[in-house]
Protein backbone atom coordinates (compact mmCIF):
# COMPACT_ATOMS: atom_id res chain seq x y z
CA UNK A 1 0.00 0.00 0.00
CA UNK A 2 2.98 2.12 0.27
CA UNK A 3 2.67 5.37 -2.36
CA UNK A 4 5.02 7.64 -4.13
CA UNK A 5 4.48 10.96 -5.37
CA UNK A 6 6.30 13.08 -7.39
CA UNK A 7 7.81 16.34 -5.93
CA UNK A 8 8.72 19.96 -7.83
CA UNK A 9 12.21 19.11 -7.23
CA UNK A 10 12.10 15.77 -9.36
CA UNK A 11 12.44 14.08 -6.13
CA UNK A 12 9.88 11.38 -4.60
CA UNK A 13 8.17 11.37 -1.72
CA UNK A 14 7.28 7.72 -0.29
CA UNK A 15 4.19 6.79 2.09
CA UNK A 16 5.17 4.05 3.95
CA UNK A 17 2.53 1.02 4.72
CA UNK A 18 2.94 2.00 8.81
CA UNK A 19 2.14 5.84 8.04
CA UNK A 20 -0.21 5.35 5.66
CA UNK A 21 -2.48 2.55 7.49
CA UNK A 22 -2.76 4.77 10.65
CA UNK A 23 -3.71 7.81 8.70
CA UNK A 24 -6.42 5.70 6.41
CA UNK A 25 -8.18 3.73 9.56
CA UNK A 26 -8.78 7.14 11.29
CA UNK A 27 -10.66 8.56 8.03
CA UNK A 28 -14.14 9.85 8.91
CA UNK A 29 -16.33 7.47 6.36
CA UNK A 30 -19.21 6.95 9.42
CA UNK A 31 -21.43 10.21 11.11
CA UNK A 32 -20.29 9.41 14.64
CA UNK A 33 -16.16 9.85 13.49
CA UNK A 34 -14.61 12.71 14.49
CA UNK A 35 -11.38 14.31 12.76
CA UNK A 36 -8.13 13.06 13.65
CA UNK A 37 -4.66 13.72 12.95
CA UNK A 38 -0.98 14.53 13.64
CA UNK A 39 2.35 14.84 12.52
CA UNK A 40 4.69 12.94 9.41
CA UNK A 41 7.74 12.00 10.55
CA UNK A 42 9.98 10.83 8.18
CA UNK A 43 14.00 11.07 6.58
CA UNK A 44 15.56 11.94 3.15
CA UNK A 45 17.19 9.52 1.41
CA UNK A 46 21.04 10.51 1.35
CA UNK A 47 22.81 12.13 -2.22
CA UNK A 48 19.04 12.28 -3.47
CA UNK A 49 15.68 14.73 -3.48
CA UNK A 50 14.02 11.59 -2.20
CA UNK A 51 11.57 11.88 1.14
CA UNK A 52 10.10 9.18 2.86
CA UNK A 53 7.41 9.73 5.53
CA UNK A 54 7.51 6.59 7.57
CA UNK A 55 6.02 7.20 11.09
CA UNK A 56 2.72 9.92 11.91
CA UNK A 57 1.95 10.46 15.17
CA UNK A 58 -2.07 9.78 16.16
CA UNK A 59 -4.63 11.72 18.32
CA UNK A 60 -3.75 11.58 22.41
CA UNK A 61 -4.94 12.61 25.19
CA UNK A 62 -5.22 16.64 24.93
CA UNK A 63 -6.22 17.00 21.73
CA UNK A 64 -9.19 18.96 20.47
CA UNK A 65 -11.68 16.35 18.52
CA UNK A 66 -14.88 17.73 16.49
CA UNK A 67 -16.72 16.46 13.39
CA UNK A 68 -15.01 19.41 11.71
CA UNK A 69 -12.29 20.39 13.86
CA UNK A 70 -8.87 18.93 15.16
CA UNK A 71 -6.57 20.66 17.02
CA UNK A 72 -3.40 18.76 18.19
CA UNK A 73 -1.86 19.21 21.49
CA UNK A 74 2.18 19.75 22.25
CA UNK A 75 1.83 16.00 23.16
CA UNK A 76 2.74 15.20 19.74
CA UNK A 77 6.06 16.85 19.89
CA UNK A 78 7.38 14.18 22.19
CA UNK A 79 6.71 11.77 19.47
CA UNK A 80 8.96 13.54 17.43
CA UNK A 81 11.94 14.09 20.31
CA UNK A 82 11.87 10.30 20.54
CA UNK A 83 11.85 9.66 16.84
CA UNK A 84 14.98 11.87 16.22
CA UNK A 85 16.87 10.32 19.55
CA UNK A 86 16.37 6.64 18.23
CA UNK A 87 17.24 7.36 14.85
CA UNK A 88 20.25 9.57 15.96
CA UNK A 89 18.62 12.47 14.34
CA UNK A 90 17.97 11.12 10.92
CA UNK A 91 14.42 10.83 11.39
CA UNK A 92 12.82 14.41 11.56
CA UNK A 93 9.34 16.32 10.87
CA UNK A 94 8.10 16.44 7.69
CA UNK A 95 4.65 17.93 7.79
CA UNK A 96 0.88 17.53 9.05
CA UNK A 97 -1.73 15.23 8.69
CA UNK A 98 -5.82 15.56 9.16
CA UNK A 99 -8.77 13.58 8.42
CA UNK A 100 -11.93 16.10 6.80
CA UNK A 101 -15.51 14.56 6.59
CA UNK A 102 -15.57 14.84 3.07
CA UNK A 103 -15.29 12.52 0.01
CA UNK A 104 -12.14 14.84 -1.59
CA UNK A 105 -10.77 16.83 0.98
CA UNK A 106 -9.72 20.34 0.39
CA UNK A 107 -7.76 22.47 2.52
CA UNK A 108 -10.13 25.15 4.92
CA UNK A 109 -8.87 28.49 5.37
CA UNK A 110 -7.95 27.43 9.05
CA UNK A 111 -5.80 24.71 7.44
CA UNK A 112 -4.19 27.03 4.78
CA UNK A 113 -3.08 29.89 7.55
CA UNK A 114 -1.97 26.88 9.55
CA UNK A 115 0.45 25.77 6.91
CA UNK A 116 1.83 28.93 6.20
CA UNK A 117 2.44 29.19 9.91
CA UNK A 118 3.84 26.32 10.06
CA UNK A 119 6.03 26.90 6.65
CA UNK A 120 7.30 30.54 8.59
CA UNK A 121 8.92 28.76 11.46
CA UNK A 122 12.31 29.02 11.73
CA UNK A 123 13.16 25.97 13.70
CA UNK A 124 12.16 24.02 10.96
CA UNK A 125 14.89 22.41 8.90
CA UNK A 126 14.90 21.48 5.22
CA UNK A 127 12.69 23.78 2.34
CA UNK A 128 9.32 22.02 1.97
CA UNK A 129 6.93 20.51 4.65
CA UNK A 130 4.03 18.01 3.44
CA UNK A 131 0.39 18.36 4.63
CA UNK A 132 -2.40 15.94 3.89
CA UNK A 133 -5.64 15.17 4.25
CA UNK A 134 -7.65 12.30 4.64
CA UNK A 135 -10.87 12.24 3.11
CA UNK A 136 -13.70 9.93 3.16
CA UNK A 137 -12.94 8.74 -0.40
CA UNK A 138 -9.23 9.95 -1.20
CA UNK A 139 -6.16 11.25 0.71
CA UNK A 140 -4.96 14.32 -1.01
CA UNK A 141 -1.07 15.45 -0.19
CA UNK A 142 0.53 19.15 -0.40
CA UNK A 143 3.71 20.44 -0.82
CA UNK A 144 4.26 23.88 1.14
CA UNK A 145 7.70 25.63 0.08
CA UNK A 146 9.50 27.20 3.23
CA UNK A 147 10.61 30.60 1.55
CA UNK A 148 7.34 31.23 -0.80
CA UNK A 149 4.45 30.27 1.94
CA UNK A 150 3.44 28.54 -0.58
CA UNK A 151 1.36 24.78 -1.16
CA UNK A 152 0.66 22.87 -4.33
CA UNK A 153 -1.11 20.03 -4.77
CA UNK A 154 1.00 16.97 -6.07
CA UNK A 155 -0.76 14.41 -5.53
CA UNK A 156 -4.59 12.31 -4.98
CA UNK A 157 -4.80 8.85 -4.20
CA UNK A 158 -8.55 7.10 -4.48
CA UNK A 159 -9.37 4.97 -1.26
CA UNK A 160 -12.32 3.01 -2.86
CA UNK A 161 -12.24 -0.61 -2.01
CA UNK A 162 -9.35 -0.11 1.31
CA UNK A 163 -10.33 -1.21 4.30
CA UNK A 164 -10.43 1.24 7.43
CA UNK A 165 -11.10 0.25 11.11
Amino acid sequence: MSRILTLSSGGRLKITDTAWVKMVSLRQDTLRKKEAGGLLLGRQILESDDLVIDDVSTPVRGDTRARMRFVRSKRHQRFVDEAWAKSNGTRVYLGEWHTHPEGVPSPSSEDLRSWRKHLSDKQIHGEALFFVIVGVDAVRVWEGFRFQRSVNLIGEVCLHGQESD
